[in-house]
Protein backbone atom coordinates (compact mmCIF):
# COMPACT_ATOMS: atom_id res chain seq x y z
CA UNK A 1 0.00 0.00 0.00
CA UNK A 2 1.13 3.54 -0.81
CA UNK A 3 0.19 6.19 1.76
CA UNK A 4 -0.37 9.90 1.25
CA UNK A 5 0.59 12.71 3.60
CA UNK A 6 -1.46 13.49 6.69
CA UNK A 7 -4.16 16.15 6.14
CA UNK A 8 -6.53 17.94 8.50
CA UNK A 9 -10.26 17.23 8.62
CA UNK A 10 -13.28 17.99 10.78
CA UNK A 11 -15.94 15.54 12.02
CA UNK A 12 -14.56 12.73 9.79
CA UNK A 13 -16.05 14.45 6.72
CA UNK A 14 -13.80 12.98 4.02
CA UNK A 15 -15.35 11.34 0.94
CA UNK A 16 -14.24 10.13 -2.48
CA UNK A 17 -16.34 11.30 -5.39
CA UNK A 18 -18.52 8.60 -7.01
CA UNK A 19 -15.98 8.30 -9.84
CA UNK A 20 -13.00 8.32 -7.42
CA UNK A 21 -11.42 11.22 -9.32
CA UNK A 22 -11.76 13.73 -6.45
CA UNK A 23 -11.69 13.81 -2.67
CA UNK A 24 -13.93 16.09 -0.61
CA UNK A 25 -12.76 17.27 2.82
CA UNK A 26 -14.35 19.56 5.39
CA UNK A 27 -11.99 21.58 7.59
CA UNK A 28 -13.88 23.71 10.12
CA UNK A 29 -15.94 26.06 7.89
CA UNK A 30 -14.22 25.29 4.58
CA UNK A 31 -14.80 22.65 1.89
CA UNK A 32 -11.74 21.42 0.00
CA UNK A 33 -11.73 19.27 -3.14
CA UNK A 34 -8.50 17.50 -4.10
CA UNK A 35 -7.60 15.43 -7.12
CA UNK A 36 -7.24 11.81 -6.06
CA UNK A 37 -4.27 11.14 -8.37
CA UNK A 38 -2.02 14.01 -7.19
CA UNK A 39 -3.88 15.33 -4.09
CA UNK A 40 -3.53 18.85 -5.42
CA UNK A 41 -6.33 21.22 -4.40
CA UNK A 42 -8.80 21.64 -7.26
CA UNK A 43 -11.48 23.70 -5.53
CA UNK A 44 -12.03 25.30 -2.15
CA UNK A 45 -15.04 27.12 -0.74
CA UNK A 46 -15.58 29.05 2.46
CA UNK A 47 -19.02 28.00 3.67
CA UNK A 48 -21.13 30.88 4.93
CA UNK A 49 -22.43 29.46 8.20
CA UNK A 50 -24.07 32.70 9.31
CA UNK A 51 -27.28 31.56 10.98
CA UNK A 52 -30.65 32.34 9.51
CA UNK A 53 -32.62 35.14 11.22
CA UNK A 54 -34.76 32.57 13.03
CA UNK A 55 -31.77 30.57 14.23
CA UNK A 56 -29.97 33.76 15.27
CA UNK A 57 -32.98 34.91 17.29
CA UNK A 58 -33.25 31.55 19.04
CA UNK A 59 -29.51 31.52 19.78
CA UNK A 60 -29.65 35.05 21.19
CA UNK A 61 -32.52 34.23 23.51
CA UNK A 62 -30.85 31.01 24.64
CA UNK A 63 -27.50 32.63 25.39
CA UNK A 64 -28.69 35.85 26.95
CA UNK A 65 -26.97 35.11 30.25
CA UNK A 66 -23.59 34.27 28.69
CA UNK A 67 -20.78 36.81 28.58
CA UNK A 68 -19.53 38.32 25.28
CA UNK A 69 -16.35 36.21 25.11
CA UNK A 70 -18.19 32.99 25.93
CA UNK A 71 -20.89 33.75 23.37
CA UNK A 72 -18.26 34.52 20.71
CA UNK A 73 -16.38 31.29 21.38
CA UNK A 74 -19.57 29.26 21.25
CA UNK A 75 -20.57 30.91 17.98
CA UNK A 76 -17.22 30.01 16.40
CA UNK A 77 -17.53 26.37 17.47
CA UNK A 78 -21.10 26.17 16.18
CA UNK A 79 -20.07 27.52 12.77
CA UNK A 80 -18.17 24.41 11.73
CA UNK A 81 -19.44 22.07 9.04
CA UNK A 82 -21.26 19.02 10.41
CA UNK A 83 -22.38 17.29 7.16
CA UNK A 84 -20.87 17.10 3.69
CA UNK A 85 -21.29 14.99 0.60
CA UNK A 86 -21.16 14.54 -3.17
CA UNK A 87 -24.05 14.41 -5.60
CA UNK A 88 -24.33 11.14 -7.51
CA UNK A 89 -22.69 12.59 -10.65
CA UNK A 90 -19.95 14.52 -8.79
CA UNK A 91 -21.30 17.83 -10.15
CA UNK A 92 -22.29 19.31 -6.80
CA UNK A 93 -21.09 19.21 -3.19
CA UNK A 94 -22.92 20.27 -0.06
CA UNK A 95 -21.73 21.46 3.30
CA UNK A 96 -24.18 21.81 6.17
CA UNK A 97 -23.88 23.36 9.60
CA UNK A 98 -26.61 21.80 11.71
CA UNK A 99 -26.13 24.11 14.70
CA UNK A 100 -26.79 27.24 12.63
CA UNK A 101 -29.41 25.61 10.38
CA UNK A 102 -27.64 26.36 7.10
CA UNK A 103 -26.87 24.18 4.04
CA UNK A 104 -24.57 25.47 1.28
CA UNK A 105 -24.35 23.84 -2.16
CA UNK A 106 -21.56 24.43 -4.67
CA UNK A 107 -20.93 23.40 -8.26
CA UNK A 108 -17.61 21.78 -9.09
CA UNK A 109 -17.40 23.15 -12.65
CA UNK A 110 -18.50 26.69 -11.74
CA UNK A 111 -16.84 28.34 -8.75
CA UNK A 112 -19.22 31.31 -8.87
CA UNK A 113 -22.40 29.22 -8.57
CA UNK A 114 -23.78 28.53 -5.11
CA UNK A 115 -27.04 27.85 -3.31
CA UNK A 116 -28.04 28.37 0.30
CA UNK A 117 -30.76 26.62 2.28
CA UNK A 118 -31.85 28.07 5.61
CA UNK A 119 -33.82 26.09 8.15
CA UNK A 120 -36.54 27.83 10.09
CA UNK A 121 -37.61 27.46 13.69
CA UNK A 122 -37.71 23.68 13.28
CA UNK A 123 -33.89 23.61 13.16
CA UNK A 124 -31.61 21.24 11.25
CA UNK A 125 -30.48 17.82 12.39
CA UNK A 126 -29.06 16.32 9.20
CA UNK A 127 -28.64 17.11 5.49
CA UNK A 128 -27.82 14.70 2.68
CA UNK A 129 -28.21 14.18 -1.05
CA UNK A 130 -31.07 12.28 -2.61
CA UNK A 131 -30.01 9.66 -5.20
CA UNK A 132 -30.92 11.95 -8.12
CA UNK A 133 -28.14 14.39 -7.17
CA UNK A 134 -30.42 17.41 -7.58
CA UNK A 135 -32.42 17.22 -4.34
CA UNK A 136 -31.21 17.89 -0.80
CA UNK A 137 -32.92 16.17 2.12
CA UNK A 138 -33.03 18.19 5.36
CA UNK A 139 -34.16 16.51 8.59
CA UNK A 140 -35.36 18.92 11.27
CA UNK A 141 -34.87 18.69 15.00
CA UNK A 142 -37.39 16.98 17.28
CA UNK A 143 -38.66 14.82 14.41
CA UNK A 144 -40.91 17.56 13.08
CA UNK A 145 -40.44 17.11 9.34
CA UNK A 146 -38.26 16.22 6.36
CA UNK A 147 -37.80 18.85 3.66
CA UNK A 148 -36.81 18.00 0.08
CA UNK A 149 -35.22 21.00 -1.62
CA UNK A 150 -34.95 20.80 -5.42
CA UNK A 151 -31.98 22.55 -7.04
CA UNK A 152 -33.78 22.45 -10.39
CA UNK A 153 -37.04 24.17 -9.47
CA UNK A 154 -36.11 25.75 -6.15
CA UNK A 155 -39.28 24.30 -4.63
CA UNK A 156 -39.54 22.46 -1.33
CA UNK A 157 -41.61 19.43 -0.37
CA UNK A 158 -42.43 18.80 3.29
CA UNK A 159 -43.18 15.49 5.02
CA UNK A 160 -44.20 15.68 8.64
CA UNK A 161 -43.23 13.63 11.69
CA UNK A 162 -40.43 11.23 10.71
CA UNK A 163 -39.67 8.80 13.53
CA UNK A 164 -35.87 8.87 13.24
CA UNK A 165 -33.59 11.35 11.43
CA UNK A 166 -30.65 8.94 11.20
CA UNK A 167 -32.55 5.78 10.23
CA UNK A 168 -36.09 4.71 9.42
CA UNK A 169 -36.00 5.79 5.76
CA UNK A 170 -34.67 4.41 2.49
CA UNK A 171 -34.67 4.91 -1.26
CA UNK A 172 -35.38 2.04 -3.59
CA UNK A 173 -32.32 0.96 -5.56
CA UNK A 174 -33.64 2.55 -8.78
CA UNK A 175 -34.19 5.82 -6.82
CA UNK A 176 -37.86 5.89 -7.84
CA UNK A 177 -39.50 5.58 -4.43
CA UNK A 178 -38.69 7.03 -1.03
CA UNK A 179 -40.04 5.22 2.04
CA UNK A 180 -40.20 6.96 5.39
CA UNK A 181 -41.30 5.72 8.80
CA UNK A 182 -43.59 8.32 10.35
CA UNK A 183 -45.53 8.67 13.58
CA UNK A 184 -49.04 10.08 13.44
CA UNK A 185 -51.44 10.14 16.38
CA UNK A 186 -49.01 8.05 18.45
CA UNK A 187 -48.98 5.23 15.88
CA UNK A 188 -46.21 4.02 13.56
CA UNK A 189 -47.00 4.54 9.88
CA UNK A 190 -45.12 4.28 6.59
CA UNK A 191 -45.23 6.72 3.73
CA UNK A 192 -44.22 5.80 0.17
CA UNK A 193 -43.35 8.77 -2.04
CA UNK A 194 -42.60 9.04 -5.75
CA UNK A 195 -39.23 10.77 -6.02
CA UNK A 196 -39.67 11.30 -9.79
CA UNK A 197 -42.85 13.33 -9.23
CA UNK A 198 -41.74 15.85 -6.61
CA UNK A 199 -42.18 13.31 -3.79
CA UNK A 200 -45.88 12.83 -4.38
CA UNK A 201 -47.50 10.58 -1.78
CA UNK A 202 -48.24 7.18 -3.32
CA UNK A 203 -49.24 5.13 -0.29
CA UNK A 204 -49.62 5.68 3.41
CA UNK A 205 -50.49 2.83 5.76
CA UNK A 206 -50.11 1.85 9.44
CA UNK A 207 -47.27 -0.40 10.54
CA UNK A 208 -47.71 -3.33 12.94
CA UNK A 209 -44.93 -2.05 15.23
CA UNK A 210 -45.68 -0.28 18.49
CA UNK A 211 -42.32 1.50 18.75
CA UNK A 212 -40.36 1.14 15.52
CA UNK A 213 -36.59 0.85 15.91
CA UNK A 214 -35.65 0.98 12.22
CA UNK A 215 -36.40 -0.40 8.77
CA UNK A 216 -34.44 -1.99 5.94
CA UNK A 217 -35.51 -2.16 2.30
CA UNK A 218 -34.55 -5.28 0.35
CA UNK A 219 -32.07 -4.92 -2.56
CA UNK A 220 -34.86 -5.80 -4.98
CA UNK A 221 -37.13 -3.14 -3.52
CA UNK A 222 -40.05 -5.56 -3.07
CA UNK A 223 -39.91 -6.13 0.68
CA UNK A 224 -39.43 -3.99 3.74
CA UNK A 225 -38.21 -5.31 7.09
CA UNK A 226 -39.38 -3.34 10.13
CA UNK A 227 -38.71 -4.25 13.72
CA UNK A 228 -39.64 -3.25 17.25
CA UNK A 229 -37.59 -1.29 19.77
CA UNK A 230 -35.00 -2.65 22.21
CA UNK A 231 -37.49 -4.31 24.57
CA UNK A 232 -39.20 -6.68 22.12
CA UNK A 233 -37.66 -9.13 19.65
CA UNK A 234 -40.12 -8.98 16.76
CA UNK A 235 -39.62 -8.37 13.04
CA UNK A 236 -42.20 -7.90 10.31
CA UNK A 237 -41.92 -8.20 6.54
CA UNK A 238 -44.27 -5.87 4.65
CA UNK A 239 -44.67 -4.89 1.02
CA UNK A 240 -44.74 -1.32 -0.25
CA UNK A 241 -48.49 -1.80 -0.62
CA UNK A 242 -48.86 -2.38 3.12
CA UNK A 243 -49.41 -6.15 3.13
CA UNK A 244 -47.80 -8.06 6.01
CA UNK A 245 -46.05 -11.13 4.57
CA UNK A 246 -44.42 -12.54 7.66
CA UNK A 247 -43.60 -12.09 11.34
CA UNK A 248 -40.55 -13.45 13.11
CA UNK A 249 -39.97 -13.93 16.83
CA UNK A 250 -37.44 -16.55 17.98
CA UNK A 251 -38.50 -19.36 20.27
CA UNK A 252 -37.68 -18.99 23.08
CA UNK A 253 -37.86 -15.20 23.07
CA UNK A 254 -34.49 -13.82 24.31
CA UNK A 255 -36.27 -10.93 25.99
CA UNK A 256 -34.42 -8.06 24.33
CA UNK A 257 -34.78 -6.47 20.94
CA UNK A 258 -33.10 -6.86 17.57
CA UNK A 259 -29.61 -5.42 17.25
CA UNK A 260 -28.69 -6.00 13.59
CA UNK A 261 -30.50 -6.79 10.33
CA UNK A 262 -28.80 -7.42 6.99
CA UNK A 263 -30.23 -8.36 3.58
CA UNK A 264 -28.45 -10.78 1.29
CA UNK A 265 -27.51 -8.96 -1.97
CA UNK A 266 -29.92 -11.20 -3.88
CA UNK A 267 -32.80 -10.28 -1.58
CA UNK A 268 -33.55 -13.97 -1.01
CA UNK A 269 -32.31 -14.10 2.60
CA UNK A 270 -32.41 -11.87 5.65
CA UNK A 271 -29.98 -12.17 8.57
CA UNK A 272 -31.26 -11.09 12.00
CA UNK A 273 -29.28 -10.90 15.25
CA UNK A 274 -29.99 -9.72 18.79
CA UNK A 275 -28.46 -9.52 22.22
CA UNK A 276 -28.15 -13.30 22.63
CA UNK A 277 -25.41 -13.66 19.95
CA UNK A 278 -27.65 -15.85 17.80
CA UNK A 279 -27.99 -15.17 14.07
CA UNK A 280 -31.18 -16.24 12.31
CA UNK A 281 -31.35 -16.61 8.52
CA UNK A 282 -34.84 -16.05 7.08
CA UNK A 283 -35.75 -17.04 3.53
CA UNK A 284 -38.06 -15.03 1.25
CA UNK A 285 -40.64 -17.73 0.43
CA UNK A 286 -42.20 -18.28 3.83
CA UNK A 287 -40.13 -15.79 5.89
CA UNK A 288 -39.31 -18.56 8.35
CA UNK A 289 -35.80 -19.24 9.67
CA UNK A 290 -33.95 -21.86 7.63
CA UNK A 291 -30.79 -21.64 9.74
CA UNK A 292 -29.85 -20.45 13.21
CA UNK A 293 -26.33 -20.40 14.56
CA UNK A 294 -24.81 -19.04 17.74
CA UNK A 295 -21.52 -17.20 17.84
CA UNK A 296 -19.01 -19.56 19.44
CA UNK A 297 -17.12 -18.90 22.65
CA UNK A 298 -14.54 -21.44 21.52
CA UNK A 299 -13.19 -21.57 17.98
CA UNK A 300 -13.69 -25.09 16.61
CA UNK A 301 -11.06 -27.09 14.77
CA UNK A 302 -10.78 -26.60 11.03
CA UNK A 303 -11.38 -22.85 11.19
CA UNK A 304 -8.72 -20.49 9.87
CA UNK A 305 -7.52 -18.24 12.70
CA UNK A 306 -5.42 -15.17 11.91
CA UNK A 307 -3.89 -13.49 14.94
CA UNK A 308 -2.11 -10.14 15.09
CA UNK A 309 1.56 -10.65 16.04
CA UNK A 310 2.52 -9.26 19.42
CA UNK A 311 4.64 -6.09 19.33
CA UNK A 312 4.85 -5.89 15.54
CA UNK A 313 4.21 -2.12 15.46
CA UNK A 314 7.18 -1.43 17.73
CA UNK A 315 9.39 -3.78 15.75
CA UNK A 316 8.51 -2.28 12.34
CA UNK A 317 8.06 1.35 13.58
CA UNK A 318 4.73 1.41 11.80
CA UNK A 319 6.24 0.89 8.35
CA UNK A 320 5.60 -1.89 5.89
CA UNK A 321 3.28 -4.84 6.35
CA UNK A 322 3.42 -8.15 8.13
CA UNK A 323 1.37 -11.32 7.74
CA UNK A 324 -0.80 -12.32 10.67
CA UNK A 325 0.00 -15.54 12.49
CA UNK A 326 -1.99 -18.49 11.22
CA UNK A 327 -3.57 -21.12 13.47
CA UNK A 328 -6.01 -23.91 12.77
CA UNK A 329 -6.49 -25.57 16.17
CA UNK A 330 -9.14 -25.06 18.81
CA UNK A 331 -8.85 -22.03 21.07
CA UNK A 332 -11.02 -19.87 23.27
CA UNK A 333 -12.46 -16.79 21.61
CA UNK A 334 -12.77 -14.89 24.90
CA UNK A 335 -9.08 -15.42 25.68
CA UNK A 336 -8.13 -13.53 22.53
CA UNK A 337 -8.79 -10.17 24.22
CA UNK A 338 -5.46 -10.28 25.98
CA UNK A 339 -4.73 -6.54 25.75
CA UNK A 340 -8.22 -5.23 26.42
CA UNK A 341 -8.43 -3.38 29.71
CA UNK A 342 -11.19 -3.80 32.26
CA UNK A 343 -12.60 -0.38 31.38
CA UNK A 344 -12.80 -1.33 27.71
CA UNK A 345 -14.48 -4.63 28.51
CA UNK A 346 -17.04 -2.87 30.71
CA UNK A 347 -17.80 -0.46 27.88
CA UNK A 348 -18.34 -3.32 25.44
CA UNK A 349 -20.49 -5.28 27.87
CA UNK A 350 -22.87 -2.33 27.87
CA UNK A 351 -23.27 -2.92 24.13
CA UNK A 352 -24.28 -6.55 24.52
CA UNK A 353 -25.05 -8.79 21.61
CA UNK A 354 -24.14 -8.58 17.95
CA UNK A 355 -22.55 -5.26 16.98
CA UNK A 356 -22.12 -5.81 13.23
CA UNK A 357 -23.76 -8.11 10.69
CA UNK A 358 -23.10 -7.55 6.99
CA UNK A 359 -22.77 -9.54 3.76
CA UNK A 360 -20.10 -8.82 1.19
CA UNK A 361 -21.15 -7.59 -2.26
CA UNK A 362 -21.39 -11.10 -3.75
CA UNK A 363 -23.21 -12.55 -0.76
CA UNK A 364 -20.91 -15.54 -0.28
CA UNK A 365 -19.40 -14.21 2.97
CA UNK A 366 -21.08 -12.97 6.13
CA UNK A 367 -19.20 -10.81 8.65
CA UNK A 368 -20.26 -10.94 12.30
CA UNK A 369 -18.93 -9.02 15.28
CA UNK A 370 -20.00 -9.36 18.90
CA UNK A 371 -19.55 -7.22 21.99
CA UNK A 372 -18.58 -10.39 23.88
CA UNK A 373 -15.39 -10.61 21.77
CA UNK A 374 -14.57 -7.00 20.79
CA UNK A 375 -11.19 -7.87 19.23
CA UNK A 376 -12.53 -10.60 16.93
CA UNK A 377 -14.04 -10.54 13.44
CA UNK A 378 -15.87 -13.73 12.42
CA UNK A 379 -16.28 -14.59 8.73
CA UNK A 380 -18.84 -17.18 7.67
CA UNK A 381 -19.08 -18.95 4.32
CA UNK A 382 -22.61 -18.40 3.09
CA UNK A 383 -23.97 -20.79 0.44
CA UNK A 384 -24.98 -18.75 -2.58
CA UNK A 385 -28.41 -19.28 -4.15
CA UNK A 386 -26.80 -20.65 -7.34
CA UNK A 387 -24.70 -23.22 -5.52
CA UNK A 388 -27.65 -24.17 -3.37
CA UNK A 389 -29.81 -24.67 -6.45
CA UNK A 390 -27.21 -26.90 -8.08
CA UNK A 391 -27.34 -29.17 -5.06
CA UNK A 392 -31.12 -29.11 -4.71
CA UNK A 393 -31.29 -32.85 -4.89
CA UNK A 394 -29.45 -33.01 -1.58
CA UNK A 395 -31.40 -32.67 1.65
CA UNK A 396 -28.54 -30.86 3.32
CA UNK A 397 -29.86 -27.62 4.86
CA UNK A 398 -28.41 -24.21 4.11
CA UNK A 399 -26.19 -23.46 7.10
CA UNK A 400 -23.43 -20.81 7.11
CA UNK A 401 -20.07 -22.28 8.08
CA UNK A 402 -17.49 -20.45 10.18
CA UNK A 403 -14.55 -20.03 7.84
CA UNK A 404 -12.11 -17.59 9.43
CA UNK A 405 -11.60 -15.63 12.65
CA UNK A 406 -9.45 -12.49 12.77
CA UNK A 407 -8.03 -11.75 16.21
CA UNK A 408 -6.58 -8.35 17.01
CA UNK A 409 -4.72 -6.84 19.94
CA UNK A 410 -7.18 -3.96 20.35
CA UNK A 411 -10.98 -3.74 20.05
CA UNK A 412 -12.18 -3.45 16.47
CA UNK A 413 -13.69 -0.07 15.67
CA UNK A 414 -14.53 -0.56 11.99
CA UNK A 415 -14.71 -3.45 9.53
CA UNK A 416 -15.77 -2.84 5.93
CA UNK A 417 -16.07 -5.00 2.82
CA UNK A 418 -14.76 -3.61 -0.45
CA UNK A 419 -17.46 -2.17 -2.74
CA UNK A 420 -15.76 -3.71 -5.81
CA UNK A 421 -17.99 -6.65 -6.85
CA UNK A 422 -15.19 -8.24 -8.86
CA UNK A 423 -13.07 -8.58 -5.71
CA UNK A 424 -15.80 -9.12 -3.14
CA UNK A 425 -13.63 -11.15 -0.75
CA UNK A 426 -11.55 -8.22 0.50
CA UNK A 427 -11.97 -6.76 3.99
CA UNK A 428 -10.41 -3.80 5.78
CA UNK A 429 -10.37 -3.51 9.57
CA UNK A 430 -9.42 -0.66 11.93
CA UNK A 431 -8.71 -0.96 15.66
CA UNK A 432 -7.83 2.60 16.67
CA UNK A 433 -4.09 1.92 16.37
CA UNK A 434 -1.34 3.12 14.04
CA UNK A 435 -2.27 0.47 11.51
CA UNK A 436 -5.00 -1.18 9.50
CA UNK A 437 -5.65 -4.82 8.76
CA UNK A 438 -6.51 -6.46 5.45
CA UNK A 439 -8.03 -9.86 4.73
CA UNK A 440 -8.48 -11.35 1.28
CA UNK A 441 -9.58 -14.66 -0.17
CA UNK A 442 -7.72 -14.06 -3.45
CA UNK A 443 -4.28 -15.12 -2.32
CA UNK A 444 -2.77 -18.38 -3.60
CA UNK A 445 0.34 -19.69 -1.91
CA UNK A 446 3.24 -21.16 -3.86
CA UNK A 447 4.44 -22.94 -0.75
CA UNK A 448 3.54 -26.63 -0.76
CA UNK A 449 3.51 -26.73 3.04
CA UNK A 450 1.05 -23.85 3.18
CA UNK A 451 -1.21 -25.60 0.71
CA UNK A 452 -1.21 -28.73 2.84
CA UNK A 453 -2.23 -26.65 5.86
CA UNK A 454 -5.24 -25.35 3.95
CA UNK A 455 -4.39 -21.63 4.14
CA UNK A 456 -3.59 -21.26 0.45
CA UNK A 457 -6.80 -19.40 -0.44
CA UNK A 458 -6.69 -16.46 1.94
CA UNK A 459 -4.32 -14.15 3.74
CA UNK A 460 -4.51 -11.60 6.55
CA UNK A 461 -2.00 -8.77 6.84
CA UNK A 462 -1.11 -6.02 9.30
CA UNK A 463 -0.32 -2.75 7.51
CA UNK A 464 1.38 0.02 9.46
CA UNK A 465 0.63 3.68 8.83
CA UNK A 466 3.94 5.53 8.31
CA UNK A 467 3.23 8.50 10.57
CA UNK A 468 4.60 9.63 13.91
CA UNK A 469 1.18 10.04 15.51
CA UNK A 470 -1.88 8.56 13.85
CA UNK A 471 -4.64 6.27 15.12
CA UNK A 472 -6.91 4.68 12.55
CA UNK A 473 -10.32 5.10 14.16
CA UNK A 474 -12.35 4.64 10.98
CA UNK A 475 -11.79 3.79 7.34
CA UNK A 476 -13.72 3.99 4.07
CA UNK A 477 -13.16 2.31 0.73
CA UNK A 478 -12.98 4.25 -2.50
CA UNK A 479 -15.93 3.45 -4.80
CA UNK A 480 -13.66 1.48 -7.14
CA UNK A 481 -12.14 -0.51 -4.26
CA UNK A 482 -8.57 0.55 -5.08
CA UNK A 483 -8.04 2.98 -2.22
CA UNK A 484 -8.92 3.64 1.40
CA UNK A 485 -9.50 6.71 3.55
CA UNK A 486 -8.00 6.29 7.03
CA UNK A 487 -9.47 8.62 9.65
CA UNK A 488 -8.08 9.81 12.95
CA UNK A 489 -9.89 12.22 15.24
CA UNK A 490 -8.74 15.39 13.45
CA UNK A 491 -6.57 14.14 10.58
CA UNK A 492 -6.71 11.64 7.73
CA UNK A 493 -4.60 10.00 5.07
CA UNK A 494 -5.28 7.75 2.10
CA UNK A 495 -3.82 4.39 1.16
CA UNK A 496 -3.81 3.06 -2.37
CA UNK A 497 -3.11 -0.42 -3.64
CA UNK A 498 0.23 -0.76 -5.41
CA UNK A 499 -0.49 -2.09 -8.88
CA UNK A 500 1.68 -4.96 -9.98
CA UNK A 501 3.48 -4.97 -13.28
CA UNK A 502 1.04 -5.69 -16.06
CA UNK A 503 -1.94 -4.14 -14.30
CA UNK A 504 -3.51 -0.94 -15.56
CA UNK A 505 -5.48 1.60 -13.60
CA UNK A 506 -8.52 1.58 -15.86
CA UNK A 507 -11.08 1.17 -13.12
CA UNK A 508 -12.70 4.56 -13.90
CA UNK A 509 -12.62 4.12 -17.69
CA UNK A 510 -15.86 3.17 -19.43
CA UNK A 511 -16.11 -0.47 -20.32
Amino acid sequence: MDFTEIYNQTASLVYFSPGTHFLLTAVEDRLIVRRSDSFQIARTWLVDTTPSPTAAALATSGGANAGPSAARQKAEENAWITHAGWSCDSEYVLGACAKTGVVSVFKLRDEEWSARIEAGAEGLMKAEWAPDGRTVLCFSEWGLRVTMWSLVTGAATYIQYPIHPDRGYAFRQDARYFVLAERHKSKDTLGVYDAHEAYRLVRHFPLPTGSLASLSLSPTGNYLAVWEGPLEYKLYIVTLAGNILGTFTPDPDPGFGIRMVSWHPSGMFLAVAGSDDKVHILESLTWNPIATFELPTRIPAGVNVWREPSGWLEATHGRGFLSCKYFSGMMSLEASSYRVSCAQMNAYRHRSGTTQLVFNTSGNLLLVRSAAAPTAVLLYDFPTPSSNASSSSSTKPLVPRLRSVLLHAEPVTTARWTPDPTRAGRLAVACGSQSMYLWSDEWVSEDADAQEQGDDTEVAECVGVPAQKFETRDLRWAPDGKGLILLDQKTFCCAFEVEEEGQHGDGDMPQ
